[in-house]
């Protein structure tokens, strides 16, 4: 673009930039001495107007009402003149007194015969329509009225070919110049700072820019149209007109600096040339970024700072996308002034501060983009890009480090290392399952770019973000906690990303050594750096968010090592085993992310049952019952959550406690049931249907752990313990009903139920189940309530009375005992009778465990043998059998009225005898 000439556009345009600011830096300390003097000469004002006031009030006695009504009043320094003004008016009017002429000396646009409060009470409240039509709109209006005005004159000179190309582009020049001097003029005679009220109508900055909009055009015009200049000429003058136009918004506002920073930035687009001299394209833009950063400084301009950011990082994403083969030299350049701009020109200004920085967010995009591009186009990262990228992530760690306003810088680098490395993790084809259809998914190759490159560049990634991470989090712990937690958090999460991506990328998935080693010592440093930024806590050694989040990151740098060093069925055991680690820590240090982490680790067991139930694999599983890897697969993660959930009661004692011990019974009971169905299918676990003796000792191993939590919970009271054992309870009763008495029941499927008259599946799936579930109930009383109590009796009553009948019915038919086969009568009149039993049988049961629901299902069986006699008996049944159906139904019936009657009486003559004994209380005489 420059030609032979580039070399001195840097040169000039800083020389030209130091004259500006030096100029201006001196006007600035002209105005604010006379600021200083105006403070002084109001300051000496207000308090000659107060003496005045206090002696002219003091002097009538008729002023003690209107000196007691200021004395009230509330300071308002602002309105302090108004306030005496009004208790000055209060008096009467012989007291006032004409003003002495030094006072109307000091304040001669205010007179001293009108009170101060009819003064304001003439000022407008706050903006009208009427002031916004005058003023801002106006003025708007006006300035851009003649910016077109410029450009129709222009126009309609061409179209009436009245002057030639030359004397237009000369003409508009004078314009353009004409409207700068115009604003200087109106800004030195009546507008040296803006009205009150429209600081955005500032008519002297309009003229300004509207000049600075001309001499734009005209210069664009000349080389672009015309070809009368050529484009280093033409890049030099728009340079200068941008630069000082930013320069002229030290007098004139933000405003125009705005103007001025976008014709710079469009500069290089205006200036056409086939053969771009982008080194001086980039140090144009660096002058500019540099010019904007001083005066957003000296004025605290956020909005100037940010748009100056933007446009460096918009020409530097256009390089990237546009030219090849790339200079790193120069985005390397652009980005090193860029940073240094951030930290020593613009956060140069709040040194000390801990807040944060907006501006600060645009060149943490941008030069994080950049980076992100280096690693992840192909091209570039084979050309050498990804050392570049690794380069650049880290100056943006370190401008973080030592600015805190910008840590906007830690997320953008900490975001774009993550997001290039977990691509690079996933860089082959997957196939995928998708709405029943399988999909290829193709990866991210990593075309041209070597191990070696990806992994040391990670490596010093790593190592940039562990060190500046820790050690920010150690030194503000003490005092910013919330930043202490952003700087720990990516100084623990970039080391590991790096590690997993690289293994998964290059690494042994089976098992990696040397990766589980240095997750191992990742674990390790992070666990120490927690414990040194709990030191540094105030008060001391409490947790915090730091510390918390270093010591997860410690654990998942555990979970890592785990994967990458051990096979499946190792990884699962000794993870089960490192549940028990974080809570046997708590006994060292009260810090309430212990038991999390160890909650943390039960999460990632429950995914791994779910993801292989099996543990090592259906292949890899021996047949052997019992004595397998599912003994310990299951075994060993419910004794480490056991103990994890002790321990935690015992000193942190919060809602993971809750958690693991919930974990241990699951795990217990969950394990159990996959050492049965290994055991009862022939020590293969696959997806076969559920037999009823597999479902009946899942049964029996629910009530058993139902009794074991509530034993537990006996020992240990707690939530979990309490709620586990009902929800377990529960679950098995309906197990108990959809299984053993509907869908499994022999009855309806016609299954064998075993050629051993009474050591058959009747006694596993009724009997045994039936006496469990009474044990429970039993066990349960006064420590669960009635309702749960009476429904595992009622339970217990339903599984005996189906064992007697499909029993009787086994004894008459045999193995098989299907509802299709035929019943004889002599079967039909058995079951009325064995019905009959059971309800006497329950029926004494009841009374004497004291069992209301024993003696309702005593009472229901009875009304079910009453129905079948009359309704099944009295129409199947012939002869002599139908005679002692009924025979043995009437004196079943008579019996337990007698018995009813016989307990009624014994309870009235008790009750008699209690009342009896019992002295009656006295009368009143």
């Amino acid at each position: 673009m420059f030609g032979e000439f580039g070399e001195l556009v840097g040169l000039v345009a800083i020389v030209a930039l130091i004259a500006g600011v030096r100029r201006q830096q001196r006007r600035l300390r002209v105005l604010e001495t006379d600021l200083k003097g105006l403070r002084t000469d109001f300051l000496a004002y207000r308090e000659a107007v107060t003496s005045k006031a206090a002696v002219e009030v003091s002097a009538t006695p008729e002023s003690t009402a209107a000196q007691q009504a200021v004395s009230e009043q509330p300071a308002r320094p602002e309105h302090s003149g108004a306030a005496l003004g009004d208790a000055v008016d209060a008096s009467p009017p012989e007291a006032k007194k004409p003003a002495e002429p030094a006072i109307a000396a000091a304040a001669p646009e205010r007179p001293a015969d009108r009170p101060v409060a009819e003064v304001d009470a003439q000022r407008p409240a706050g903006p009208t329509v009427e002031t916004a039509l005058g003023t801002r709109w106006a003025v708007w209006v006006g300035g851009l009225a003649l910016a077109l005005g410029g450009i129709f004159l222009v126009r309609y000179t061409i179209e009436a070919g009245i002057f030639g190309p030359e004397v237009r582009l000369i003409l508009a020049s004078i314009l353009g110049i004409a409207l700068v001097a115009a604003g200087e003029i109106v800004r030195r005679t009546g507008f040296r700072v803006p009205v009150e009220g429209v600081a955005n109508a500032h008519v002297p900055g309009i003229l300004t820019a509207a000049g600075a909009f001309t001499l734009f055009g005209a210069v664009y015009a000349a080389h672009g149209i015309y070809g009368f200049i050529g484009p280093t000429a033409a890049f030099l003058l728009l340079g200068m007109i941008g630069i000082a136009t930013i320069v002229a918004s030290l007098i004139h506002g933000q405003a125009l600096a705005g103007v001025g920073v976008v014709g710079s930035y469009l500069t290089p687009v205006l200036v056409s040339t086939q053969a771009p001299n982008h080194w001086a394209l980039f140090g144009f833009v660096a002058i500019v970024l540099a010019a904007a950063a001083f005066i957003a400084r000296l004025r605290d301009w956020l909005l100037l700072m940010a748009a100056a950011f933007a446009g460096a990082g918009l020409w530097t994403l256009v390089y990237l996308i546009s030219a090849w083969p790339l200079d790193f030299a120069i985005l390397s350049f652009i980005t090193a002034v860029t940073l240094v701009v951030l930290e020593f020109v613009w956060l140069g200004r709040r040194q000390g501060s801990e807040g944060f920085d907006i501006p600060s967010i645009v060149p943490a995009f941008f030069v994080a983009v950049t980076s992100a591009a280096l690693f992840l186009d192909p091209d570039i990262a084979a050309a050498g890009g990804v050392t570049y990228g690794a380069i650049f992530l880290v100056a943006m760690v370190a401008v973080a480090v030592y600015r805190a306003p910008a840590i906007a810088l830690l997320h953008a680098a900490g975001t774009a290392t993550t997001v290039v490395y977990l691509r690079s993790a996933f860089s082959g084809s997957f196939n995928v399952n998708f709405l029943g259809e399988e999909v290829r998914l193709e990866g991210f190759p990593l075309v041209g770019v070597g191990q070696s490159e990806i992994v040391w560049s990670g490596v010093a990634l790593s190592a940039a973000f562990l060190v500046a991470g820790l050690w920010s989090a150690w030194s503000l712990a003490p005092s910013a906690a919330r930043r202490a937690a952003a700087w720990s958090a990516w100084g623990v999460a970039v080391p590991l990303v790096v590690l997993f991506a690289t293994w998964i990328a290059f690494g042994n998935l089976d098992r990696d050594v040397a990766r589980a080693l240095i997750a191992f010592a990742l674990a390790v440093a992070f666990a120490l750096a927690g414990e040194v930024i709990s030191r540094a806590e105030l008060p001391w050694q409490t947790g915090g968010p730091a510390v918390s989040v270093a010591l997860i990151g410690a654990g998942i740098a555990v979970l890592l090592a785990l994967h990458m060093g051990f096979s499946s069925g190792w990884t699962t055991v000794l993870l089960g085993a490192a549940t028990a680690l974080p809570a046997f820590a708590t006994r060292y240090r009260n810090w309430p992310v212990l038991g999390w982490l160890s909650a943390g680790a039960v999460a990632f067991l429950l995914l791994r049952f779910a993801l292989d139930p099996t543990i090592v694999g259906a292949a890899n599983l021996s047949t052997t019952p019992f004595l397998n890897w599912l003994l310990i697969g299951y075994g060993v993660p419910a004794i480490g959550a056991g103990f994890a959930g002790w321990q935690l009661a015992r000193t942190t004692n919060g809602r993971a406690r809750l958690v693991m011990e919930a974990a241990a019974s699951f795990f217990t009971l969950i394990g159990a049931a996959m050492l049965v169905r290994h055991a009862m299918h022939g020590g293969v676990i696959d997806d076969s249907a559920i037999t009823l003796a597999e479902q009946a000792v899942y049964t029996l191993i629910a009530l058993a752990g139902s009794a074991m939590l509530i034993a537990l919970d006996r020992r240990a009271p707690s939530p979990v313990l309490r709620f586990g054992s009902i929800a377990v309870g529960i679950l098995s009763a309906a197990m108990i009903v959809l299984q053993h008495l509907l869908l499994l029941d022999p009855l309806f499927t016609d299954e064998s139920t075993g050629k051993i008259p009474v050591l058959n599946l009747l006694l596993l799936a009724y009997l045994m189940p039936a006496a469990a579930a009474g044990g429970l109930a039993l066990f349960a009383r006064g420590r669960r309530p009635r309702w749960y109590v009476a429904t595992l009796g009622l339970i217990a009553a339903m599984l005996a009375f189906a064992y007697a009948t499909l029993s009787l019915r086994r004894l008459f038919q045999g193995e098989f005992i299907g509802a299709w086969r035929e019943f004889g009568q002599l079967e039909t009149y058995a079951y009325s009778a064995l019905w009959l039993a059971l309800g006497v049988a329950l029926l004494v049961g009841g009374l004497a465990l004291r069992s209301q629901v024993l003696r309702l299902a005593s009472g229901a069986l009875i009304v079910i043998a009453v129905a079948k006699v009359f309704l099944f008996d009295m129409s199947e049944l012939e002869g002599v059998l139908r005679a002692l159906s009924f025979i043995g139904l009437g004196v079943v019936l008579i019996g337990i009225g007698l018995f009813y009657q016989r307990m009624l009486r014994l309870g009235v003559g008790a009750a008699s005898r209690e009342q009896a004994a019992t002295p009656a209380p006295p009368t009143a005489s």
